[in-house]
């Protein structure tokens, strides 16, 4: 379905540059640097700790308070409208560099794993769905209980997270990141996104193959438990440069955006990735930045009062839960009773199945159009739909922060015009990367009518995008 090149090999064949010897250098570095990377490590851990535990506890900001003045609006802004978005733009640029350099999660449970039980990994914590599943089940909630709103969400979300990895850390793995690997929410999300970077940690398979083991070479850790010796693509690295040089045949090293997706993705398929994609980053975090905008959601809540109204059922529209399960702020006048609950799920559930499905249908169009059915194809044909699902959830999110500075008096300029351009750009990319994957097996005619299928998937996902930024 691929080319068997790897980008070890293709660099290999060129005579490397003073750019390639000083990334590769720079490789070199993080290894020798891991005593600073880990004090860096902890200060991540403390702003964390500041961003999220702290205006937890403190009363919720009166009418008028702004960013400059209030705590628990600065670390909302701050960790919501910077630290989120952009996050996911470094995937883009370093890979998981997050993972390996900043992330207080990842931290955490390899600091607690120093004293694990060092029980053996139950097989229900390995199985491959869980990405999707903890992305689903975390963005959800986060919509019940208004995660972006209020910091006691926040709080009870993310630090429930932790408090998750730092116990898993204590009971597995030993100096190991078993709940990055696994169970992280975003794993998922990260490890997709990754696939697009520039820089990545590249493995030589024949120089380490033909490598002598140098004596007393202390073997490296590789706390996410990325099996580094047959490593093709990036996205289960977290950049750490732990590896760096080993046996003279893992290097820091560039390679072009398109090269993971195109001509290693499809050696590597991906039913859990598939079904994050195309449900997850493009079904249901459409339907959880979309509802609060949308008519179709006010519509759907009305018909429903009014059903319930008109047969005397009237505990669906008056019944709240605590805070911690559906927002609960009578205070500030933002409540939602039962039936508010109801329709968000049904809204988010709509929303990710009926996309879903849809782009599905799409994909497996362009599957078939190129040949035989192949589920090998399938999945990597999805894959080309990455630049279009990261942009769609980083839009989302980027949201956030134009809302804050708005809530402030600040007034970002062309906002529509760079969502539209980078709806665009990322549709425009993966529309090129579909181009490419189709290439490898097809002729010029099944290629072109692939392509064509992928662009009605590519269609699909931004017309949700603009009816959200342009219509609604």
């Amino acid at each position: 379905m691929s080319s068997a090149a790897s980008p070890a090999s293709a660099l290999a064949a060129r005579h490397p540059t003073w750019i390639d010897h000083r990334i590769a250098a720079f490789g070199d570095g993080l290894r020798r640097h891991a005593g600073t990377i880990r004090a860096l490590q902890w200060a991540i851990v403390v702003v964390y700790v500041v961003l999220v535990a702290v205006p937890a506890f403190l009363p919720l900001p009166a009418s008028g308070a702004r960013m400059w003045s209030n705590l628990t609006l600065a670390a909302q802004f701050a960790f919501w409208g910077i630290w989120w978005p952009f996050v996911l733009v470094s995937m883009l640029l370093v890979g998981r560099a997050w993972c390996g350099f900043l992330c207080p999660e990842g931290a955490l449970t390899e600091f607690a794993s120093r004293w694990s039980r060092g029980h053996a990994l139950p097989h229900w914590l390995t199985w491959a769905g869980w990405p999707p599943v903890t992305f689903a089940g975390t963005t959800v909630y986060g919509q019940m209980v208004s995660v972006y709103g209020y910091p006691k969400p926040a709080l009870a979300i993310l630090g429930g997270s932790t408090l998750a990895a730092i116990a898993l850390g204590l009971m597995y793995g030993r100096n190991k990141r078993v709940w990055c690997r696994y169970l992280c929410p975003v794993n998922g999300v990260f490890a997709v996104l990754s696939k697009l970077a520039p820089l990545s940690f590249q493995v030589d398979r024949e120089v380490w193959a033909t490598s002598p083991k140098p004596p007393h070479e202390a073997a490296f850790n590789c706390a996410p438990l990325v099996p580094v010796k047959t490593m093709q693509g990036s996205g289960a690295c977290h950049m750490c440069g732990r590896c760096s040089g080993h046996r003279g045949a893992v290097r820091l090293a560039l390679r072009r955006p398109n090269h993971e997706i195109v001509h290693v993705a499809g050696n590597e398929p991906s039913a859990d990735q598939t079904f994050l994609i195309l449900f997850g980053m493009m079904g249901l975090a459409v339907g959880a930045f979309q509802w609060s905008s949308s008519p179709w959601f006010v519509d759907a809540k009305q018909v429903l009062a009014t059903w319930l109204v008109e047969h005397g059922v009237l505990w669906p529209l008056e019944t709240t839960l605590p805070w911690f399960v559906l927002t609960n702020y009578p205070d500030r006048n933002d409540v939602m009773t039962l039936l508010d609950g109801a329709v968000l799920l049904a809204y988010m559930a709509a929303a990710a199945f009926g996309i879903g499905f849809a782009l599905c249908l799409c994909v497996a169009a362009a599957t078939r159009a190129i040949g035989p059915w192949s589920w090998a194809r399938f999945h990597h044909l999805t894959q080309t739909l990455i630049p279009m699902a990261g942009c769609g959830v980083f839009l989302g999110l980027s949201a956030l922060t134009v809302t804050y500075l708005r809530g402030d008096g600040i007034v970002v300029p062309y906002v529509p015009e760079i969502r539209a351009a980078l709806l665009a750009g990322a549709g425009l990319w993966s529309l090129w990367l579909a181009w490419r994957v189709a290439g490898l097996t097809a002729p010029p005619a099944r290629q072109a009518a692939a392509t064509l299928c992928m662009g009605a998937a590519l269609a699909l996902a931004a017309a949700n995008w603009v009816l959200l930024f342009f219509v609604w």
